[in-house]
């Protein structure tokens, strides 16, 4: 049977949170690569839920619209966080402390999705429906930026912006991975 898009997710956030824990128990390169497929993981994870979940729970679950402007909020604030990290490299002194509080923000943020979204989805969702939005997240997931855009939270403008910013993104770890 095709996964649905909870387990999808979820199975997402226990991979983000091994990669947070591999980044604060690693050194030099190492924690350069694992802080890069965080990232990663973490661009196109929020990029799917923007353009798939989001819209879904804003529609059909109870309260729904607050409950997506709450994560759409917490999104943007990683976001800023993330590009933050990004510019000053796991090896900045300063890298340790603001990994620590954005690690504490995005676990935060992981379990108001798994406690206020995802059972909600799970109960107004048809197991079609929560299959459909699996194969969406992975479609959403394979062309969205691979770095984080703070500012782009909304469907609208994941579309209008996101494929120009995925080529770009993709282009410059193209390079970066040459340059090794």
């Amino acid at each position: 049977m095709a996964e649905q898009v909870v387990e999808l997710l979820l199975r997402q956030h226990e991979e983000i949170r091994r990669l947070f824990a591999e980044v604060e128990r690693s050194e030099g390169k190492a924690r350069q690569d694992a802080f890069d497929r965080l990232r990663h993981l973490l661009a196109v994870h929020e990029t799917a839920e923007e353009e798939v979940v989001h819209p879904f729970a804003r529609r059909e679950l109870r309260d729904g619209a607050d409950v997506v402007e709450a994560r759409l909020r917490e999104e943007n604030e990683a976001k800023g966080m993330l590009e933050r990290l990004e510019k000053m490299g796991p090896d900045d002194p300063g890298f340790p402390t603001l990994f620590s509080r954005f690690h504490k923000d995005v676990d935060e943020h992981a379990r108001h999705e798994e406690s206020d979204e995802f059972p909600q989805m799970t109960a107004s969702a048809s197991q079609e429906q929560l299959r459909g939005m699996a194969a969406a997240v992975k479609a959403a997931e394979a062309v969205a930026p691979t770095h984080p855009h703070q500012g782009v939270e909304s469907p609208a403008k994941n579309v209008a912006l996101g494929p120009v910013a995925a080529v770009i993104d993709r282009a410059r770890d193209a390079i970066r991975k040459v340059k090794g």
